[in-house]
């Protein structure tokens, strides 16, 4: 069993054609991944579509990727953006519930050298921490888990402050936030690439792997964040098969690629490259976890 990205190609307009071609390539399981940074709601008659979907496809939902939201940011420093993007978060936390998830990944961003974002910094760890406490309840209720995500400082590569070299990452934050709430609502999600972006630092996050939840596996050149199938790239996949296979993951593994940074011209030949990387990969976590 193997998830996919609902996103490979697009995270806009109409999904149904993309998952139509994942279910035709092999893949089993699907994360939902439209959306993710929009202020989008998805109405009631939109889940019960997107569950029409998935089960003319034999697909089933593995977990959500919530938005972080633009103006309705799950941690905004101004108080009404902030319970905007709970709401935001509790949109996705719905829709996983609705359609068989049992997760939801949300960014949290490290201390940033942005000048425009970096007033954020002193304050950055109470707006999570507030957002985390209106959350716990709904979550719960719905059987739910947040998962946090690895990351770097994007904000400051982007705009050409720091290289990805130097970015700080979060290793920090959400090691705080994992020590303050308990794994039946917090865990950690990780993201392959974004843990060899300017230098490898994987062992800074092997720790929460002990509270793994969540799966966004892909590569990439250690430059830039381009989500490429599995050994395409620096990442040390069997370094990462074996945290998987020491951790109490139990979930079908969940690969975000996407066709943009490769040769592919069309969904169907991605799909089929990407697959048998794939495969490849839960192979070997198999075989390490086998006695």
């Amino acid at each position: 069993m193997l998830a996919l990205t609902s996103d490979y190609v697009t995270d806009r307009g109409d999904p149904e054609p993309y998952l139509r071609r994942m279910a035709e390539a092999g893949f089993t399981h699907v994360h939902w991944c439209h959306h993710w940074r929009s202020d989008f709601l998805y109405a009631d008659s939109e889940m019960m579509q997107i569950g029409r979907w998935l089960d003319a496809y034999n697909l089933r939902l593995i977990d959500v990727h919530g938005s972080e939201g633009v103006e309705k940011f799950w941690y905004a420093p101004q108080e009404y953006a902030r319970l905007a993007g709970v709401e935001l978060v509790k949109n996705r936390i719905d829709l996983a519930a609705r359609l068989g998830g049992d997760a939801v990944v949300m960014h949290v961003y490290p201390p940033t050298q942005h000048p425009d974002f970096a007033r954020f910094n002193e304050f950055l760890f109470d707006q999570i921490r507030r957002s985390l406490d209106d959350l716990e309840s709904y979550a719960r209720t719905r059987n739910i888990r947040i998962a946090l995500e690895n990351l770097i400082d994007f904000p400051a590569i982007e705009a050409g402050v720091v290289e990805a070299t130097h970015a700080a990452d979060n290793a920090e934050l959400i090691g705080r936030l994992l020590a303050t709430y308990a794994p039946d609502f917090l865990g950690f999600c990780f993201d392959s690439g974004h843990a060899m972006l300017g230098q490898d630092r994987v062992e800074r996050f092997a720790p929460f792997f002990e509270r793994l939840v969540a799966l966004h596996l892909n590569d990439n050149d250690g430059a830039s964040d381009q989500h490429l199938p599995l050994y395409m790239g620096v990442v040390d996949w069997e370094r990462i098969a074996q945290l998987i296979a020491a951790s109490p993951y139990a979930k079908p593994l969940s690969f975000e690629l996407s066709i943009r940074h490769t040769a592919f011209q069309a969904p169907e030949p991605f799909l089929r490259y990407s697959v048998e990387g794939c495969r490849r990969f839960a192979e070997r976590v198999r075989t390490l976890r086998s006695p």
